[in-house]
């Protein structure tokens, strides 16, 4: 079982705490989003004692600051309620944490509108400004989480979330508040040799929102490379799953067909489906090839014969390779490495000496064997139609659809019936 961190063992901890309260709210009738709403009404208070402090005191008054920052704590208690209310009335809807997150902004705003307000009013430019980096390393806190979610992404960590930056604001405003009814607000201390005094009775407060400027702003990059790395991965493993436009083809290709040697059975299956494509020049290392309706470039599998022994490569039994039809000359090209890694590619198990299972490496379902015959030669055998055939093409029928998603409307697999000969031709259909 995963240890809790201490944050999360101290908000288990309020929640007790708050718990007799929430089922208090809930049986007098409140909803989660009437709880939020307090809080930012709540919220909108503090901004007016703020400004009222900013009006109606002088700079060595620090009264205010005292009462805005218990009011600003008892608002951040409404941030807490409204979640519980949601969990424990079992009133959770999607709007609400939608409004909830909305009016988290809007709370949070309209708190640094006043404290700004608060500390311009006076005359703590600096101090002013710092508080302005602090709301915008607190919006991109919160903004960089939530476009991160909407990319699909988890990004949580950080030391300066939401509840800690309340706490925060909160704890040193009251601690202001409570330093100046013991030695004033006009308290400067001055060190020997420095022109300037390094700390005053407001530096109770401005101190820890200037913390606040850094450490959110930090968060927010931390955030944002956390939501880097993962999204990375994402798409990483997003193009690892589609490949190129033919893996989106191949992995409908290969789903679901089971291949294995065995005995020959009767022919089955006829179609009469005319296409164009050209036909490869048969040759004796040629196994198969695949071809498909978005263009005739066609998929070439060979055996693959080590030039120095004249022997089957045990590792890579066959090379696969494109003939690309479309192009002038018909050249021949080797996949590159994501077809090869996830569309076209094999993979291969040695069973034998001249015998190997073979899967497709887009998927682990389908299963060929090549395996020497009495004539010996070799041949890739597939089951098709319930009949061992020796696999000489596979077609695969697409009209329309999207880039990765092509509407495939049948799988043709094409070769000969071990026993008699005969062609044999399994459709797979698709729609079915």
């Amino acid at each position: 079982m995963q240890q809790k961190t201490l944050r999360e063992r101290l908000q288990l901890g309020i929640y007790k705490v708050i718990d007799p309260l929430v089922r208090g709210l809930i049986k007098i009738g409140l909803t989660p989003n009437a709880v939020t709403i307090i809080g930012l009404l709540l919220n909108v208070c503090v901004a007016i004692v703020f400004i009222s402090g900013a009006e109606r005191t002088n700079r060595g008054d620090l009264s205010y600051v005292g009462w805005a920052g218990a009011l600003t704590l008892f608002a951040g208690l409404f941030d807490m309620l409204d979640g519980q209310v949601a969990r424990i009335g079992k009133m959770s809807s999607t709007f609400g944490a939608l409004f909830d997150s909305v009016l988290d902004r809007y709370s949070e705003m309209i708190l640094f509108l006043g404290i700004c307000y608060y500390l311009i009013a006076h005359h703590y430019f600096l101090s002013s400004l710092f508080a302005f980096i602090a709301l915008i390393g607190s919006m991109m806190v919160s903004y960089t989480r939530a476009r991160a979610e909407g990319l699909g992404v988890e990004c949580k960590g950080g030391l300066m979330q939401r509840p800690e930056r309340v706490v925060l604001i909160s704890v040193s405003a009251i601690a202001c508040g409570i330093t100046y009814s013991f030695i004033g607000g006009d308290y400067k201390l001055f060190v020997p040799g420095i022109p300037f005094h390094i700390f005053e009775t407001m530096t109770v407060f401005t101190l820890p929102i200037a913390i606040m400027a850094v450490m959110t702003n930090i968060t927010a990059v931390g955030r944002l490379l956390d939501a880097k790395r993962a999204l990375d991965k994402k798409d990483s493993d997003a193009r690892a799953k589609s490949g190129l436009k033919v893996a989106a083809v191949a992995l409908l290709l290969f789903a679901g067909i089971q291949v294995m040697p065995g005995n020959a059975y009767a022919t089955g299956g006829s179609f009469n489906e005319v296409d164009t494509f050209p036909v490869p020049k048969t040759y004796d290392n040629l196994l198969f090839y695949l071809q498909r309706t978005p263009n005739t470039n066609t998929v070439m599998y060979e055996l693959n014969f080590d030039k120095e022994t004249g022997k089957l490569d045990e590792d890579n039994p066959v090379h696969v390779y494109w003939i690309r039809y479309t192009e002038e000359g018909n050249p021949k090209k080797e996949l590159n490495f994501i077809q090869r890694k996830y569309a076209y590619g094999l993979k291969y198990k040695r069973i034998s000496e001249n015998h190997w299972e073979v899967r497709f490496v887009c998927t682990s379902k389908k299963v060929l064997h090549l395996q020497k015959a009495a004539d010996g030669k070799y041949y890739m055998f597939v089951n098709a139609n319930g009949l061992n055939t020796v696999l000489k093409r596979v077609y695969i029928k697409i009209d329309g659809g999207t880039f990765w998603s092509p509407n495939v409307l049948y799988i043709e697999l094409k070769g000969t019936d071990v026993n008699t000969g005969k062609v044999n031709m399994e459709r797979i259909n698709m729609k079915d």
